[in-house]
């Protein structure tokens, strides 16, 4: 592992570590504007790495542009970056729905839902870097495996299309039936305890439990995301660094939106086609060469389409119910 591998990762766990040690380590309910201001903080900060991207592979810093045997300068690490995010931030709308019909389900207070997303993301963090490991391996191994990952993210696409309510029933989650049948669940939140012990048995919390499928559902995102990522850039470096930066800013975009997430309803109709274009882009890239600069414009004008589409939808049923209004 490279110096800069390692500097990022170390990166990484400080800021964990600031933000449950210093930051969140009451816990607290978390309002609108403070998780507002902790978005634009993971924005401008994945932004401003973004220029660090750039100086790095602009001026060959670390060897890591030989290395990862990309070709094409800091611009074009940047934008691989800058639509790797993209795709990634887009694509984690979905999995902030599931996260709040989760949270719905075990009734987990609003002041403890920040732990379980905590360490939910810090679970995530590595299970995704073995993934995307595994998946650069396979192409790097296997050229025929890109249309085997653009198969793969069509099908997704098509799946989204056709159900486009995300549906989760924890009673269901295999992990959680195997937790439950290992360990006794006990009564309560218990002050944001994951595990307590009482009678000299050891039980697991309803916390747990949340956290246990917030975990493996997000695996299941994994799964789609990753190849559409593997889609825009293979450098392991970028599909890495894109993937932890979008996700960092995953708890503070939940607090944000997931009370008014059902407003965007056209949203999952622009990641269908993120998705399915991403597919096709890796089938016929043997053929067809589609610049950086038009993947992001497209992907971009995807989603804003389906964040216009909605934002007036919304509009126009509360100028209707206004007009019905005695």
């Amino acid at each position: 592992m490279t110096p800069l591998w390692i500097g990022f990762i170390a990166v990484v766990l400080l800021l964990l570590g600031l933000d449950l040690g210093v930051f969140n380590r009451r816990a607290h309910e978390i309002s609108t504007r403070e998780a507002l201001a902790w978005t634009a903080f993971w924005i401008a900060l994945s932004l401003g790495f973004n220029g660090l991207v750039y100086l790095i592979y602009e001026h060959q810093w670390f060897g890591i542009a030989a290395a990862a045997n990309h070709q094409g300068g800091g611009r074009k690490a940047a934008l691989e970056f800058f639509t790797a995010y993209i795709v990634e931030k887009s694509l984690s709308l979905d999995n902030i729905f599931v996260i709040a019909l989760v949270f719905q389900y075990f009734r987990v207070p609003r002041e403890q839902q920040h732990r379980v997303l905590f360490w939910g993301i810090l679970g995530a963090l590595v299970l995704r870097g073995v993934m995307i490991g595994f998946g650069i391996a396979l192409i790097d191994r296997f050229d025929w495996i890109r249309y085997v990952f653009g198969g793969f993210l069509l099908i997704t696409a098509a799946r989204m299309a056709i159900s486009r309510d995300s549906e989760i029933d924890p009673q269901k989650n295999l992990v959680m039936r195997l937790v439950r049948r290992w360990f006794p669940v006990a009564d309560g939140f218990r002050e944001g305890r994951f595990i307590v012990r009482e009678e000299g048995r050891l039980r697991v919390t309803p916390l747990l439990l949340a956290l246990v499928v917030v975990e493996s559902t997000d695996v299941v995102f994994a799964v789609d995301s990753i190849p559409a990522v593997l889609g825009v850039t293979s450098d392991g470096f970028l599909v890495f660094t894109s993937n932890v930066c979008a996700i960092l800013g995953l708890r503070a975009l939940y607090f944000a939106l997931a009370a008014i997430l059902h407003r965007f309803r056209y949203i999952q109709h622009s990641l269908v086609g993120v998705l399915a274009f991403v597919g096709v882009k890796m089938i016929i890239a043997e053929w067809v060469h589609v610049s950086g600069l038009i993947s992001l414009a497209i992907i971009l004008g995807m989603l804003l389409i389906g964040l216009g589409a909605s934002v007036w939808a919304d509009r126009h049923d509360a100028a209707d119910d206004d007009d019905e209004a005695p």
